[in-house]
């Protein structure tokens, strides 16, 4: 599964609140932290990986973490990854990607979807006539 970019844009956004949930120190990417990002993965479906150490090697080893945990990367922020992976299970599922070509669902965390913004527009409209 590949992610278009309306898709990466969609989980950055939704990423932006989160905390990162691992940490690359000086050990690197072991076997527990390897684990830990699966737990974090199927428990959360969108994490962030915040880098410590190895920050020149930040970005092939996101790619080795994602092609490991079968993960998708949402995007890189600085020293901090973002990681998507849909939960196995299809109805435990809480994030729904946005088809590709369309603008991302109106319940993104704050954004306003068309419909808002249109009635946005129209009580500001009637502010500025009266």
């Amino acid at each position: 599964m590949n992610l278009s970019s309306t898709q990466r844009k969609y989980l950055r956004a939704l990423a932006h609140p989160l905390k990162p949930v691992v940490a690359i120190g000086h050990d690197g990417v072991t076997e527990a932290v390897l684990a830990e990002l699966e737990r974090a993965l199927e428990d959360h479906e969108l994490i962030k990986i915040r880098f410590n150490d190895f920050k020149e090697e930040k970005t092939s080893l996101t790619e080795k973490i994602a092609q490991h945990t079968d993960a998708r990367q949402a995007g890189m922020i600085g020293h901090i990854a973002i990681l998507y992976r849909p939960r196995r299970d299809v109805s435990k599922r809480r994030i729904l990607l946005p088809q590709s070509k369309e603008e991302p669902p109106s319940d993104l965390p704050g954004r306003h979807g068309t419909a808002c913004r249109a009635e946005t527009n129209k009580k500001m409209h009637r502010t500025l006539k009266s």
